[in-house]
């Protein structure tokens, strides 16, 4: 059974600033953008503990496929908690605030 996916306020802006970039870039570049995070979040859903820990013992970053961007979140007891959706050459430190 997939557990509940929590999308932050701050993951959703994330999300929906990319999407609206990649748009500006090229006509349809958002929306393939958004499929490829959903992928990886129903990845993420279906097996939380494959991805890898990059922060303390809960914090687990997977990368999104072919977009330089890294989905971070965290498993509760019954639900995954995504808290930020970022770019890869970002600030380390920018997802760190948010835990």
């Amino acid at each position: 059974m997939l557990k509940t996916l929590i999308l932050t306020p701050q993951a959703e802006k994330d999300l929906d600033d990319a999407y609206y970039w990649y748009e500006t870039q090229n006509s349809g570049l958002g929306k393939d953008f958004v499929r490829c995070v959903d992928v990886k979040i129903t990845s993420l859903l279906r097996a939380p503990k494959q991805h890898q820990v990059v922060y303390k013992s809960n914090i687990r970053r997977v990368l999104v496929n072919r977009f330089p961007f890294s989905i971070y979140y965290v498993e509760l007891k019954d639900a995954i908690s995504v808290f930020a959706i970022l770019h890869q050459h970002r600030n380390p430190k920018a997802w760190k605030s948010r835990v």
